[in-house]
């Protein structure tokens, strides 16, 4: 290829700068793979660095999005363990320099690359950030062991689902805050308590439900109501905060220190190769025993990437994951992927 289709960006900005149109085509060096894309998602973080929210070095034109399931096009002369026709998948592009994975073609390091289990189809692309974001979450920053007891807040979402079914997979105890309605969800995830998380007495019901304390805190939400969450934990305790950037809470300094409870702030972005490549082993797991799926998938084509931004920005999505596939990849995942311009119109609000 000379060219290439991508989703691109002149300039950070709104979704609205999201163009959809032919690049170069990317050239991979000595230890890169050039993969040929098969799909594509959208994740809250995308559309962060799309924004310029979150600060992060990017080539313009700027590629978009972060994952990427594809199948192997060529590996260069230094890269061991991958053949052309391989199945792969990656899901740090698109930050610290790297473009991005919308595009018809993406070039991967090849240390951030990693083979898709046989029994895993393209879908897989949706669950990749979520599961990964919930296990580097929970080993790495929460030092989760088997048997303690674990606080998911926002269960019902898509990174509260991954942390649930991640935290069981490690042997956590699991007990969640969601609307009423998802419930029946988290169970099935592998919560053992579902507590409304618009219940006045919240906290009384989560002491019911955690008698021994909380070893781990998360809140998908991003509320960080630390008088709250500190107060729940066990000694040695730990909340790990991974949303709610502009969020300013009080302090509850007493009840942390003197029981040897701690806090500890975590971004994927951060994330080393060795600690990512480590989260993908254990995806790959659960992707093998079919235990990580979308809750629901919105199939778009490559050049409704503008319209996908703004869906995941106003809040349209609902728990949905965007499968994002270029023309191109369409017969290729032997299913119909590729949802038509008036279907997407008679899904907005």
């Amino acid at each position: 290829m000379t060219t290439v289709r991508a989703a691109y960006v002149d300039r950070l900005g709104p979704a609205a700068g999201i163009r959809y149109g032919e690049l170069p085509a990317p050239r991979p060096g000595p230890t890169d793979v050039l993969v040929d894309t098969l799909a594509t998602t959208v994740n809250h973080v995308d559309t962060f660095v799309r924004a310029g929210t979150y600060r992060t070095p990017v080539p313009l034109p700027f590629v978009v999005g972060r994952d990427v399931v594809g199948v192997v096009a060529h590996a260069g002369d230094g890269v061991a363990g991958f053949r052309p026709g391989d199945r792969v998948w990656c899901n740090s592009l698109g930050h610290g320099g790297r473009q991005g994975a919308a595009a018809e073609q993406v070039v991967v390091p090849a240390d951030r690359l990693y083979p898709l289990p046989a029994a895993a189809s393209a879908e897989a692309v949706t669950v990749l950030h979520p599961a990964a974001t919930a296990y580097l979450a929970l080993a790495v920053h929460g030092r989760l062991r088997p048997g303690e007891t674990v606080v998911v807040g926002g269960g019902g979402g898509n990174v509260g689902a991954a942390l649930i079914t991640t935290a069981t997979a490690l042997g956590g105890r699991v007990v969640a805050t969601a609307a009423p309605r998802d419930e029946a969800f988290c169970r099935a995830a592998g919560a053992v308590e579902v507590v409304d998380y618009a219940a006045p007495d919240l906290g009384d019901r989560l002491s019911a439900s955690c008698p021994e304390g909380v070893h781990v805190y998360l809140d998908t939400s991003g509320t960080n109501d630390l008088d709250l969450a500190v107060g729940q934990l066990a000694v040695r305790g730990r909340i790990v905060l991974l949303a709610g950037a502009r969020t300013r809470p009080a302090l509850p300094a007493g009840e942390l220190y003197t029981n040897d409870r701690s806090i500890v702030g975590f971004v994927i972005s951060l994330a080393t190769t060795a600690e990512l490549a480590e989260a993908a082993g254990f995806i790959n797991r659960l992707l093998a025993a079919g235990r990580l799926r979308p809750r629901e998938v919105v199939r778009l084509p490559l050049s409704a990437m503008r319209e996908a931004h703004r869906m995941v920005e106003d809040g349209e999505m609902r728990g949905r994951r965007a499968l994002v596939v270029p023309d191109g990849a369409a017969s290729q995942l032997g299913e119909q992927a590729v949802q038509s311009q008036r279907e997407l119109d008679l899904q907005r609000p």
